[in-house]
């Protein structure tokens, strides 16, 4: 299986970018999401995110925090073979302001590199096999304040990227999000904009090794792959609705559209722009357990028949609390809906008193 996505990594790196350097899904990893009671509620938290999570989310959300909080999760894709890792350290810097920085880190380690594996007499050498790993990072610094107008806060992130396919490739990239958020009584609106000015990878191919695996798989291209990739803008809208019944029952929801600045095979598609909805519901009790539900990632599939049908992806979870402790769950793609793959999806949230 490994062998397999190995092919299937550097092929596919090769043959895209020598495509077209713009792409239209250039660091995908930074799509999958972060918090586990965001995942349950089909990511439609852009307008009522307000923990250390915002940083991702929408960093607006970040002037909410009213003290330390650090977020971790872990999560497996494909059978335990792709390993993703997030870490997160939010701080208020005063009762306007905050500042958070977070890690993320998508991979594959301890891939066999088989394309030496038959020497130069064209005889199998098992001990010419050798292992590497293709990883994805994204550090963020995000920041974000409260505005005169009462109910008004803005934020931002700063990313820097790195992305590196064992001693094939590596390239380094830069973007920049923006983010907002209104609050009126127990009603919130949020914005969302991603690679505002659209983010930058600059990639240093090793020729060698590059030419090791054109030798190795006939017939491909043997031409080396564009070094630039920039990826467009994305923006997520959203509005959410609070409600507190008799002091011991919470009800939250929300609405967003996610929209690309492409064509694609979202629910509502066109040459200049394309967006699917989602939409999240979270149920609590006395603040100390919550039960969370979602649906979203509305596509257009084509079956094997050449019809089409609309996939979407349900999601579910609980969450409990006490104390500064926050642990969190969602199952998602419940139901297999859609083409993604259902996951677990565990997260652990601290408040910094624990630590006093």
């Amino acid at each position: 299986m490994k062998h397999f996505i190995t092919l299937i990594l550097l092929l596919a790196f090769g043959s895209e970018t020598s495509a077209q350097a713009v792409r239209k899904y250039s660091n995908e990893f930074l799509n999958i999401g972060v918090d586990a009671a965001a995942l349950a509620m089909a990511n439609a938290v852009t307008a009522n995110t307000n923990d250390v999570n915002s940083g991702y989310w929408n960093p607006a959300g970040l002037v909410n925090l009213e003290d330390n909080q650090l977020s971790l999760m872990h999560a497996s894709y494909f059978a335990n073979i792709a390993l993703y890792d997030y870490a997160a350290f939010a701080k208020p810097l005063d009762d306007r302001t905050a500042l958070e920085v977070s890690l993320i880190r998508f991979g594959v380690d301890d891939i066999l590199n088989t394309t030496q594996l038959i020497d130069a007499d064209g005889n199998i050498d098992y001990n010419r096999i050798s292992l590497f790993s293709t990883a994805d990072y994204a550090f963020t610094v995000s920041f974000a304040r409260e505005m005169p107008v009462q109910g008004l806060n803005i934020g931002a992130n700063a990313k820097i990227i790195r992305r590196i396919i064992g001693d094939f490739a590596s390239s380094w990239g830069f973007g920049i999000d923006l983010g907002i958020q209104y609050q009126t009584e127990d009603w919130y609106f949020g914005a969302m904009a991603r690679d505002i000015t659209t983010s930058v990878n600059s990639w240093a191919i090793d020729e060698e090794q590059f030419a090791t695996i054109s030798d190795a798989v006939e017939g491909q291209n043997q031409e080396l792959p564009e070094t630039l990739e920039v990826t467009i803008p994305k923006l997520q809208l959203g509005v959410a609705r609070n409600w507190l019944i008799n002091y011991d029952y919470s009800i939250k929801a929300e609405i967003d559209l996610m929209m690309r600045f492409a064509q694609t095979n979202d629910l509502i598609s066109s040459s200049a722009i394309s967006a699917t909805p989602a939409a999240g519901v979270e149920f609590g009790y006395t603040g100390i357990v919550f039960i969370r539900a979602g649906v979203g990632n509305f596509q257009e599939i084509t079956q094997l028949d050449g019809s089409n049908r609309i996939g979407f992806q349900p999601n579910i979870g609980v969450g409990f609390q006490y104390k500064g402790i926050h642990i969190d769950y969602a199952l998602t793609d419940i139901g297999d809906q859609s083409a993604a793959i259902y996951s677990n999806i565990f997260s652990l949230k601290l408040d910094w008193e624990l630590f006093r």
